[in-house]
């Protein structure tokens, strides 16, 4: 910060100084802006994920629709992108081996498969028939909720938006939507208000309940699959009775226009 008006400064990787009247951080999980306003260090899931794209030369057939599965520790999703291309991840605990496997795109298959035996058979030969050069393997970090409600997302004119602000667990496939709504009310905010501080705050104000409570359903569902303790289930079948009812009441939500 500029110690004579408080303004942000950015100095880039090639030496290049920018005096900035606000900064938006959207630097995804190991963000730099995150760590500059002061949030705290994301927590590591026991969880990993491998995903990648199937592209279907004459097309799929699947419904338009984020398909979840879920056996025993394993969740298995897909998502149709167009009429040829499928987007799939399959979230499990993560072993000793994952560490050597992250580049490794034969480990990552051999992987994905092994962890989905007896799930339908599309899905088996969804993931075998897949773009390689797609694949992905990676441990979960996220922000618990918790620190969500508290957390100071500001520093002078300085925020964050996307994974930067509230990266979580995959378990709902609503990370990239989140996002957007972010850049949505973020503009909306910025060209109503004439202070920076004051759009800011609106900003954060519109967007801290919506992710407390998205989070809160992710880390639910993540806890369901994480754990094998019979109470830290049932609090969690609890909450989603009690809370989210509606399993698809998320998608629904209206973050407004422009």
């Amino acid at each position: 910060m500029d110690p004579l008006t408080s303004l942000p400064i950015l100095q880039l990787h090639d030496g290049t100084v920018i005096k900035a009247k606000v900064v938006i951080g959207c630097d995804g999980v190991n963000s730099v802006i995150a760590n500059f306003i002061g949030l705290k260090p994301l927590k590591q899931s026991t969880m990993g994920g491998a995903r990648g794209f199937t592209n279907y030369e004459n097309g799929h057939g699947f419904s338009p629709e984020f398909v979840t599965i879920r056996k025993g520790h394993v969740l298995l999703g897909r998502y149709p992108i167009d009429h040829n291309l499928v987007f799939w991840f399959v979230a499990r605990p993560i072993t000793p081996q994952d560490l050597t496997m992250s580049k490794d795109t034969t480990k990552i298959i051999s992987s994905a498969l092994e962890s989905v035996k007896g799930f339908p058979r599309e899905m088996l030969e969804m993931i075998q028939n897949c773009d390689v050069d797609s694949l992905t393997f990676n441990d979960t970090r996220y922000r618990a909720p918790w620190e969500l409600l508290n957390a100071r997302f500001r520093k002078g004119t300085v925020t964050v938006a996307g994974d930067a602000m509230h990266v979580m667990g995959p378990f709902l496939g609503q990370g990239g939507s989140i996002a957007l709504e972010d850049a949505i009310v973020l503009a909306r905010c910025l060209a109503t208000q004439k202070r920076a501080e004051v759009a800011l705050d609106q900003y954060i104000g519109e967007r801290r309940m919506r992710l407390v409570q998205i989070s809160t359903k992710t880390y639910a569902i993540g806890a369901l699959l994480e754990t094998s303790s019979v109470v830290v289930k049932l609090l969690c079948i609890v909450l989603m009775v009690i809370f989210f009812r509606d399993r698809l009441g998320h998608t629904r939500y209206d973050c407004g226009r422009l």
